[in-house]
């Protein structure tokens, strides 16, 4: 999926730069992958550029909503080119008391995103004095990823406000498309395929949670970036919580 992820493998670094001079947030974003000629291989979980400018992220997260809440899943694996990096790798982080993002992407443009996210809600809500809703964090979301900052991040955001659960796919450009069900990275399509046969409009949570485990481990059978274990979060109006599994067939 190309979200908004269009650059021109031909670009110059020089060129790149001039784009982004003056912002406060160009040391954050660097040269881009397709800038440098390389693959992004030396950094964790990092994306690459192909030559048509589609976005690869070398992981698995989903999202799906229920009448009660959220349902969020991600393998644990962060990889650097063809080596493991790590196989403890965090990539559902709560940026709300009631909503939370997985990542896909380059780890340090995404943790530098929920810092700079997490601020952002305590701000907003303290100078309003009301909680912020999904519609506005998800706005906040993309403009962030607008901003040039956090140029190779593709997260889902999940939450839960007045109105009820969300999922949001928000492109590393800055799009925002609310969903029922997503999944993204590298075996997104293994997910999707078994979120397609189990979603139900009127699944609960804990069907959810089974469909959101069967779909991670789908893309773990089958997706050599994605593994290493689970991480499941269920939102609700109560907050977020988070398990840990050493195999996605262990939350089933």
């Amino acid at each position: 999926m190309t979200n908004d992820f269009d650059l021109d493998p031909t670009d110059t670094p020089n060129r790149i730069h001039q784009q982004c001079s003056g912002d406060a947030y160009a040391p954050e974003l660097g040269v881009p992958p397709a800038g440098r000629g390389g693959h992004g291989g030396d950094r964790p979980n990092a994306s690459e550029a192909s030559e048509n400018g589609e976005l690869k992220t070398g992981t698995t997260t989903v999202g799906i909503t229920t009448a009660d809440g959220v349902v969020l899943a991600t393998d644990m694996r962060a990889s650097a080119g063809n080596l493991v990096a790590s196989k403890q790798a965090e990539k559902i982080l709560e940026v709300h008391p009631r909503a939370a993002l997985t990542i896909s992407g380059a780890v340090s443009a995404a943790q530098s995103l929920v810092r700079s996210l997490k601020a952002e809600v305590r701000l907003y809500e303290a100078r309003r004095d009301e909680e912020m809703s999904m519609q506005a964090l998800s706005t906040l979301t993309g403009n962030l990823l607008r901003s040039g900052a956090f140029f190779i991040v593709a997260p889902i955001l999940g939450g839960v406000d007045s109105e009820g659960g969300h999922i949001y796919n928000i492109g590393p450009g800055g799009s925002v498309m609310e969903e029922e069900y997503f999944a993204t990275g590298s075996g997104s399509p293994f997910a999707l395929g078994v979120l397609e046969g189990a979603y139900d409009e009127e699944m609960s949570v804990e069907e959810a949670r089974d469909a959101a485990a069967r779909a991670v481990n789908s893309a773990i059978e089958r997706d050599t970036a994605s593994g290493n274990g689970m991480l499941l979060s269920v939102v609700t109006a109560e907050g977020v919580e988070t398990e840990q599994y050493e195999h996605p067939t262990e939350a089933l």
